[in-house]
């Protein structure tokens, strides 16, 4: 690796997890993963920063554990810059109309005149304690030309745009920028979470032909809608994993930290994909019996909440106006893309074709397996997005010898797949034929 290689850090500040992926380019154009840290988030609820010193101490965790894993492939560098993604409730989207009249009529319109048009835009007035996050260009006109997708070239007086506007809670970004500065870091951009997801998961040809992008993290879900290229339509949806959890919770009686362990291995977002006679033992309460789960019960417990999310999402995309237009379907992503059936299920509930999506479309062959997972989607994307941005790391300790980190694969408790009868969890969480 060259000392001038551009090195990025994307920084995923999640309602249950705290994950830093370091990347870069390789001579392919690919993006390769060098390195991924995470921690458990303690100080985020429902996508928002609410406790600053246990979202720091999250933040100094993941950076430390990407370091290490880097320098188990011989590579060091030093973090002092991050992109972080944001993402909660608080996030809004308008649609405005800006125009500008040029001074100079004689010369053809410039990149100088685009960013003016854009730059004024963020003057827009907005509601008390609101901020722009992002303008996102949709078309321009020049004069009596209109649907311009790139003006630049084109002469003409007065230059006009529709913009797909983002803002956020002044607070809530706040808490953020607060929260990485104490963690000893800068922050070299902020990006809106849906938009770095796509980067990951998405291909060109879906975004020319119209797709919706679903990404279900543990406090929300976050809808994205794509046209042309363009995006044109955001949402939050407060609905995520952890509801899911909390609905087994409630349904099948066990603590919270069963529920998602059986969310995980045994969860499906269809019941009439499970049998009848599948069921899973949990421990009892101190001195009580064990308890018996319906692996179908579960998944029907399950199966009405996503039901209930990917309404709303069919909601969104009606409000969209483009329920006609999304040609390439609903694209599914984040840690709670990984329930199984749930692509059988969003097809009936929307009636649009539906895949996972993992973000290993512009990513080469990593080191680290497990980023392959859909719910690294966001951190892969704010890699891409830093790449695009110019902001580096730089790389301080190269060694000689940079040899690629065998693939580590975990093993979680419930690592036995059930095939039928009984499984039996014992007091130590492991797992035993019953």
């Amino acid at each position: 690796m060259e000392n001038n290689q551009k090195i990025i850090v994307g920084l995923d500040i999640g309602t249950t997890k705290v994950c830093a992926i370091v990347g870069t380019k390789n001579e392919n154009g690919k993006v390769e993963i060098l390195g991924m840290g995470k921690a458990e988030s303690l100080g985020v609820i429902r996508g928002e920063v609410r406790n600053i010193d246990k979202t720091v101490k999250a933040i100094r965790e993941a950076i430390e554990n990407a370091k290490k894993s880097m320098e188990s492939g011989k590579v060091r560098i030093e973090i002092h810059s991050v992109h972080v993604g944001i993402a909660g409730q608080h996030i809004k989207s308008i649609q405005h109309r800006n125009s500008i009249s040029r001074i100079n009529t004689e010369d053809e319109i410039t990149q100088a005149d685009v960013d003016k048009l854009i730059n004024d835009t963020y003057k827009l007035a907005l509601p008390a304690g609101d901020e722009i996050i992002h303008v996102l260009p949709q078309e321009y006109s020049v004069d009596d030309f209109t649907d311009v997708t790139d003006p630049i070239g084109i002469a003409g007086v007065r230059l006009s745009g529709n913009f797909h506007i983002i803002t956020g809670h002044v607070d809530a970004i706040k808490n953020i920028l607060k929260s990485v500065n104490r963690a000893g870091l800068d922050v070299a951009g902020l990006i809106l979470e849906p938009l770095s997801s796509s980067d990951a998961v998405l291909t060109q040809e879906e975004l020319e032909a119209g797709v919706c992008l679903v990404d279900i993290g543990g406090g929300t879900s976050d809808v994205a809608i794509f046209k042309n290229g363009i995006i044109r339509h955001t949402a939050v949806i407060p609905f995520g994993g952890n509801i899911i959890t909390e609905d087994i919770v409630e349904g099948c009686s066990v603590l919270k930290n069963q529920a998602e362990l059986l969310k995980v291995k045994f969860g499906s977002a269809l019941a009439d994909e499970n049998k009848e006679n599948e069921i899973v033992c949990i421990p009892g309460f101190h001195g009580r019996p064990p308890k018996e789960v319906s692996v179908k019960n579960l998944a029907m417990v399950i199966q009405a909440r996503v039901e209930e999310i990917f309404e709303s999402v069919l909601y969104e995309i009606k409000s969209s106006g483009l329920e006609k237009k999304l040609n390439a379907g609903i694209v599914i992503t984040g840690g709670g893309a990984q329930l199984k059936h749930l692509d059988k299920l969003v097809e009936f509930v929307t009636g649009f074709d539906t895949r996972i999506g993992y973000p290993n479309e512009h990513i080469s062959k990593s080191i680290v397996e497990e980023i392959k997972s859909p719910m690294y989607a966001t951190g892969v994307g704010l890699v891409i997005k830093g790449l695009l941005s110019g902001v580096e790391e730089p790389i301080i300790e190269p060694t000689v010898d940079e040899k690629k980190v065998k693939d580590v694969k975990s093993k979680g408790f419930f690592s036995k797949i059930l095939e039928k009868g009984k499984i039996w969890l014992d007091d130590d969480n492991d797992m035993k034929d019953f």
